[in-house]
């Protein structure tokens, strides 16, 4: 299974510890400041696994910088 593939819904993104309301997360996407979402259909969307990891682990690089 490819980890690039795999599309996280908006209820998963709490599981995986994204604490934001959904309106939050909108405004985050549109300053460029979380994961683009993919678009399903017409009334369906998720985020890539992937880079909501990635995105997560550069929140915590961030706090834990390098000495």
């Amino acid at each position: 299974m490819q980890l690039n593939r795999l599309l996280v819904s908006k209820k998963e993104l709490k599981s995986l510890g994204i604490p934001y309301s959904l309106s939050h997360i909108a405004r985050l996407e549109k300053a460029g400041k979380f994961p683009q979402r993919v678009r399903l259909g017409a009334c369906r969307v998720a985020w890539s696994y992937e880079e909501i990891c990635e995105w997560v682990n550069q929140r915590i690089a961030q706090r834990d910088p390098a000495s």
